[in-house]
């Protein structure tokens, strides 16, 4: 799944993506960036 890094600023493929849910319930996958590291996350339903 694609996401958005902040750091490279640049869409990349999220490695390790996992299935979370936020504090307010919604769905989001949250997984790091395979360049730089950095945590990756995506708000909605993988």
């Amino acid at each position: 799944m694609q996401a958005y890094c902040v750091k490279c600023r640049a869409k990349r493929d999220m490695k390790d993506p996992k299935s979370i849910t936020m504090k307010n319930g919604k769905p989001a996958t949250q997984g790091t960036c395979p360049v730089c590291g950095t945590k990756m996350f995506r708000i909605g339903k993988a």
